[in-house]
């Protein structure tokens, strides 16, 4: 699906005014039915395939672990590839078709080989979503608005989270297990339709891989320009401001990826028969608290990034430390106000941070790319090492061991960051 870039009437490289009339509502529109079709698999698939397809708990495990280590080795081969085309609406539809595609194959056919192959396809289009919709915001949307709009990026995927969990277990409870199944291909047709309202001459294609506005290749005027391609591979990847970044990714994923496993098993270990209940209050929580935390990222045009950060970097020790000081199930489920408000924050910060980082090298999504297999490989060796400690020392000690790495990211991290900003990152130009 070959798509044309949109000419820009200014140098910030914004979209032709008709084009761009309704973008925030059609960008809207995408973040949350994206939401619901990524949503409608994820945690059902084990559950599904060691209830009802039969599968050991030990097959279930290698199978979803070599098909992530395969999506996350794939995160910036394909954020390369999503720099280098202007058929970015084109790539989300068709993940959206074969995610559907994936979905009907599980339960259709709960074998190792098709499971197998469709956990993969789960994995890389993950690598492909999100970093997507970043770079049409981008090309949609000037610089200055940029905070804004990540925010609400952030908001409608975070209710369309909450939007498909209630869809799924109504389904569940209607149709069974398999119902859950069928919700992706459903609303993969609302979602496509979506994405294709979004007019492919208003994407500058420029501004969506970081480098500034303009007609794409050509320096101001449509004329060929200096540094039209942006900086080189390495330059970008070794900047700074870039590593820093990736830095803070690393181990706030490192410290924050087990904690949701480790609070609903606490809370179900000290309240036996309300597992499910807890763990479900526990997730929907957290994501209804992202919420607002994502909307107050447009602040960040007048406060600058630092102290957004500063905030979503503290929530992460707070939590900890209140979740080694009690069992009672009020408190703990009030915890995880702070996983959704810190946690949605820096989600959403996340690409506006990265956005600032690499401006200018044309380099983008490849850098996010990279973003997200750090970010991968430091929430897989968490899951280990925690896991691991809990067996030895317990919960409660475990929570201050990973209060204390949080503290370390808090204060390393800002101060590191600060250092090494770009040098209008910090504030909108």
């Amino acid at each position: 699906m070959s798509e044309r870039p949109g000419p820009s009437p200014d140098q910030d490289g914004g979209p032709e005014p008709e084009a761009a009339k309704g973008i925030d509502a059609r960008l809207d529109a995408v973040n949350f039915l994206l939401a619901d079709v990524r949503g409608g698999l994820g945690p059902y698939v084990g559950v599904f395939l060691i209830t009802q397809a039969g599968w050991a708990q030990s097959t279930l495990g290698t199978v979803l672990t070599v098909s992530g280590l395969i999506g996350i080795a794939l995160h910036a081969p394909i954020g390369a590839l999503i720099d280098a085309t202007h058929a970015k609406r084109g790539l989300l539809v068709a993940g959206i078709l074969v995610l559907g595609a994936a979905s009907i194959a599980i339960v259709a056919r709960p074998t190792i080989p098709v499971v197998f192959a469709a956990d993969i396809v789960m994995a890389v289009l993950g690598a492909v979503f999100a970093p997507v919709v970043a770079a049409l915001t981008m090309g949609l949307v000037s610089r200055a608005a940029l905070a804004r709009r990540f925010g609400r990026n952030a908001a409608f995927d975070k209710i369309g989270n909450v939007f498909i969990a209630g869809l799924a277990a109504l389904a569940g409870s209607i149709w069974g297990q398999q119902g859950v199944f069928w919700l992706a291909p459903v609303l993969a047709v609302p979602a496509i339709a979506a994405v294709l309202s979004i007019p492919a001459r208003a994407i500058d294609h420029r501004r969506a891989r970081g480098l500034d506005g303009g007609t794409d290749g050509k320096g101001p005027g449509g004329s060929p320009g200096e540094g039209c391609q942006g900086a080189s591979m390495q330059r970008s990847l070794l900047a700074p401001s870039f590593l820093v970044l990736a830095g803070l990714a690393a181990t706030f994923h490192f410290v924050n990826a087990p904690l949701l496993n480790m609070v609903a098993q606490k809370l179900a270990l000290a309240h036996p028969g309300e597992e499910s209940a807890l763990t479900a209050g526990a997730v929907v929580i957290a994501q209804v608290s992202a919420i607002p935390a994502a909307l107050l990222l447009a602040r960040a045009d007048i406060a600058g990034r630092t102290p957004f950060l500063v905030i979503a970097l503290a929530a992460l020790p707070l939590r900890c430390i209140l979740f080694a000081a009690t069992d009672n199930a009020s408190v703990l489920l009030a915890g995880q106000v702070l996983d959704g408000f810190g946690g949605g924050l820096f989600d959403a910060l996340l690409p506006l941070l990265l956005a600032d980082a690499v401006r200018g090298s044309g380099r983008y999504t490849l850098a996010r790319g990279v973003l997200g297999t750090v970010q991968g490989v430091g929430g897989s060796l968490s899951n280990v090492v925690f896991g691991t400690l809990v067996s030895a020392s317990g919960y409660d000690a475990t929570f201050l061991v990973l209060g204390a790495l949080g503290f370390a990211v808090l204060t390393g991290g800002s101060y590191a960051w600060m250092r090494a900003k770009p040098g209008r990152g910090d504030l909108p130009d």
